[in-house]
C-alpha cells in the first residue's frame, strides 16, 4: 500500500498564503483557495500520529460528488479538482457558524437528552425518545467556529443577538440547510443509507451565500445502514454507522479520549491499512462508485505537478 501523504509544502510566487488545518493544507493565491486533502486522521480534536492512505481522496472525492449534486440548490465554493487530492475553489469570507442538523437522536444530542435536557441549541425536544430514534422533523442545532478547541453550541436566537450573522442571512442559511439535508437524505436511500446528521460550512463571496467544506463525508455526516434500522431500534441494539466513529471506538478501547495525560496509542501498520480499507468502502457505500486507487509511484509528485499546471491557469 502506498504511504500515506502527512504534510504537503508547495510554494509558488502566485502564492499568497498557506495554512494548515487538522487534516488539510490550504493554499491562498488571490480570491482563490488551492485546498490539498491530506491523509491525516484527527480524533478528538487530536492529529493522529500516522496518515491513513488514500483518506484524502476519499473525502475529496466524495465531496466533489456531492457539491456538483447539490449546486442547483446553493452555490458552492468550487471551480475545478485538478487531483484527486485538490481543489480549486473560490476563496469566501466564512461565517462564524456551522449549520448542524439532525434527523436523529443521536451522538451530541443523545448525551444531552440522555442527561436531562429538553432544549438543544433553543430546539424543544419531545420526552419518550431513545437513543437512534428518528426526530419528528430535522432540527438545526448550530455550533460556533472555534479557532482553537472545541465548538460550542448556540441557539439561532443568540447567533442574532450576538451579531455572528444578521437575521436576514440566517433565515437563508436555515433554508438552504434543510434542503440540502433533504437532498442528502434522498441520494443516502438511493444507496441503501440513512443520513443521520451532517453539518454545513457557508460563506460569501462576491456577497452571494456560498456553501463551502465538504459535504456529506464520512467525516463531517453520519449514516446508519436503512436495511435492520427499525428492527435494531425495536430490540435496543446499537445501530451500524457508516462514518469514522469506528476510529473514535478503538482510541477508547485503548485508553485514549483526548484528555491531557493520556497517550496516543501506537498505529500499526496493520491497523493503519484496516483503516484505509473502511475509508474505500466508505467512499463505495456513499457514492455507489468504485474507488480507484491512483496507481501514481510518488502521490506527492503527481499532486504538485497537477497543482503547479492549475497555478499557472489562475
Amino acid at each position: 500500500m502506498s504511504k500515506g501523504i502527512k504534510y504537503t509544502d508547495f510554494s509558488h510566487p502566485k502564492q499568497t498564503n498557506k495554512y494548515v488545518g487538522k487534516v488539510r493544507d490550504v493554499y491562498s493565491f488571490g480570491d482563490k483557495l488551492m485546498m490539498v486533502a491530506t491523509d491525516r486522521i484527527s480524533a478528538f480534536d487530536v492529529v493522529l500520529p500516522e496518515p491513513i492512505p488514500f483518506k484524502g481522496q476519499v473525502l475529496n472525492q466524495i465531496a466533489a460528488i456531492m457539491l456538483e449534486k447539490t449546486k442547483d440548490i446553493v452555490p458552492n465554493w468550487v471551480i475545478s479538482v485538478p487531483d484527486p487530492n485538490v481543489t480549486l475553489g473560490k476563496k469566501c469570507e466564512p461565517f462564524p457558524v456551522e449549520m448542524v442538523i439532525r434527523g436523529y437522536l443521536t451522538g451530541h444530542a443523545w448525551r444531552e437528552y440522555r442527561d436531562g435536557k429538553r432544549m438543544l441549541c433553543g430546539v424543544p425536544l419531545p420526552e419518550g425518545l431513545k437513543e437512534h430514534d428518528r426526530l419528528p422533523n430535522p432540527i438545526i442545532t448550530p455550533t460556533t467556529k472555534a479557532h482553537e478547541g472545541h465548538d460550542e453550541d448556540i441557539s439561532k436566537e443568540e447567533i442574532i443577538k450576538q451579531g455572528l450573522v444578521t437575521e436576514s442571512d440566517y433565515e437563508q442559511l436555515e433554508g438552504f440547510t434543510f434542503k440540502l439535508f433533504e437532498r442528502g437524505t434522498t441520494l443516502a436511500a438511493e444507496q441503501g443509507l440513512i443520513l443521520v446528521d451532517t453539518k454545513y460550512e457557508f460563506g460569501k463571496f462576491n456577497e452571494v451565500i456560498t456553501l463551502i467544506d465538504e459535504v456529506h463525508t464520512p467525516d463531517s455526516s453520519r449514516y446508519f445502514y436503512a436495511e435492520g434500522y427499525e428492527e435494531r431500534q425495536e430490540k435496543g441494539e446499537e445501530q451500524k454507522q457508516l462514518s469514522k466513529e469506528f476510529v473514535r471506538q478503538w482510541l477508547i478501547t485503548n485508553g485514549f479520549q483526548g484528555k491531557e495525560g493520556q497517550q496516543i496509542p501506537t498505529m500499526t501498520e496493520e491497523f493503519v491499512h484496516s483503516v484505509s480499507e473502511r475509508y474505500i468502502e466508505l467512499f463505495e457505500r456513499i457514492t455507489g462508485k468504485m474507488f480507484i486507487k491512483d496507481s501514481a509511484e510518488n502521490i506527492l509528485e503527481r499532486i504538485k505537478k497537477n497543482v503547479v499546471k492549475t497555478i499557472e491557469k489562475i
